[in-house]
């Protein structure tokens, strides 16, 4: 009885969602090389899918491109919708520019749908290029 009723209980105040956040305070801790870093994965896992042979192998390198490739979009998106204010999109009005392509670049046309190593560049360039303003950003 006392097993039910603790169950029931649970069942009552367990969240019917879960959130997940960069943060929560803001922390203020944001850095482009986070989504680089991922990006950096992405084109790696691509060159070893080409290299190999093994179809276990690169079903593996697949699952976890694309894996990286989402985990680019996420980073990407903190910066855009968290760090970025207005006042730098008016300074650096080809800001939203930048990510829009830099997450479709990490996305299902991009990164996720390809094992292409050329896009992947184009989105280490995107990033370098958002990376680039970050940082004139915290010079100010």
């Amino acid at each position: 009885m006392k097993n039910t009723l603790t169950a029931t209980f649970r069942s009552l105040v367990a969240p019917k969602s879960i959130a997940f956040a960069h943060c929560d305070l803001p922390c203020g801790i944001y850095d482009p090389a986070q989504a680089k870093i991922e990006a950096l994965s992405v084109k790696a896992t691509m060159e070893k899918y080409a290299a190999s042979s093994d179809p276990d192998f690169k079903s593996r390198a697949v699952a976890i491109k694309e894996e990286r490739s989402e985990l680019v979009k996420h980073h990407l998106w903190v910066l855009w919708t968290d760090y970025f204010k207005a006042p730098h999109f008016e300074k650096y009005p080809q800001l939203n520019g930048l990510f829009n392509e830099a997450t479709k670049l990490a996305g299902a046309g991009g990164t996720k749908g390809t094992n292409d190593v050329a896009v992947a560049e184009k989105l280490l360039t995107k990033i370098d290029e958002i990376a680039e303003i970050f940082w004139e950003t915290k010079k100010a």
